[in-house]
C-alpha cells in the first residue's frame, strides 16, 4: 500500500520569544537509522539546551518514539510526534533543537513551538507518496530500443534503467501492481508482440504530494 514520507532531508529555523528552534527532518528506513540521525544532530548541537526528538518508521505496523530531552513531560517530543501522525507520515525522524532565549514559554507555548517547528519543516521540505510498483524487464533489439523507450515514457510508465549488450537492449520498467496486465497488453500492441516483458521484482517510487 502507498504511504507518505518526507521528500528529503531539510532544516527549518524559527524564533519564539527569543528562543531559537531548529528542526531537522530526514527520511530513515528503520529505528536504527533514526537513532543514528538523532545522535548525529545531538553531537552537532551539543551546546543547545534541548534536542527533542520524534520518529515514525515502518509501513504496517509502525514503530514510533519521542523524547522531551529535559523539557517538561509531554511538551516537546509528544507534540512533535503528533504532527507526524496527523500528517500520516512514516519513515521520518524529526529533531528540534532549542537554544533558550531567557523567556519561559509555559507548557502551552512549548507544545505550540515544538509542534509548529515540525509542521513548518514538513511544509518546507514537502512530502512524497511511496507507491509499490512491479519491476519488469523489457527485452528488445537495438533498432527498436530508442523509440520504445520514448513510447514507454510517453505512456506514463517509469523507465528505471536501460542496459545495452551485444544481443539486445533491456529496459527496466516500473509499473503499478494493478497495471501490469494493462502494460503487457500495451507492450504487445506497441511492438507487434516482438518485445518481451519479464517480472523481476518489486520496489517503490516517490510521487510528489501536491
Amino acid at each position: 500500500m502507498p504511504y507518505l514520507t518526507v521528500a528529503g532531508p531539510g532544516v527549518h529555523e524559527t524564533e519564539v520569544k527569543k528562543s531559537r528552534f531548529v528542526c531537522h527532518l530526514a527520511r530513515v528506513e528503520d529505528e536504527a537509522a533514526a537513532q543514528a540521525f538523532v545522535a548525529a544532530i545531538r553531537k552537532q548541537y551539543w551546546d543547545a539546551r534541548h534536542n527533542c526528538t520524534a520518529f515514525v518508521v515502518g509501513d504496517d505496523p509502525r514503530r514510533e518514539r519521542s523524547n522531551d530531552d529535559g523539557e517538561p513531560a509531554g511538551t516537546a517530543g509528544a507534540p512533535m510526534l503528533e504532527v507526524l501522525r496527523r500528517r500520516d507520515v512514516t519513515d521520518t525522524v524529526a529533531v528540534v533543537t532549542r537554544y533558550f532565549g531567557g523567556v519561559l514559554l509555559g507548557a502551552g507555548g512549548l507544545v505550540r513551538a515544538y509542534g509548529g517547528a515540525v509542521a513548518a519543516a514538513l511544509d518546507e521540505v514537502g512530502l512524497v507518496e511511496r507507491r509499490p510498483v512491479a519491476l519488469l524487464s523489457v527485452t528488445t533489439d537495438h533498432v527498436r530500443a530508442g523509440r520504445l523507450e520514448n513510447e514507454v515514457r510517453a505512456a506514463g510508465y517509469a523507465v528505471r534503467d536501460v542496459a545495452y549488450d551485444a544481443v539486445g537492449v533491456v529496459l527496466e520498467v516500473g509499473v503499478p501492481e494493478e497495471s501490469v496486465a494493462g502494460f503487457e497488453a500495451w507492450l504487445a500492441e506497441a511492438t507487434g508482440g516482438e518485445a518481451l516483458a519479464e517480472r523481476t521484482g518489486t520496489t517503490r517510487i516517490d510521487v510528489p504530494v501536491t
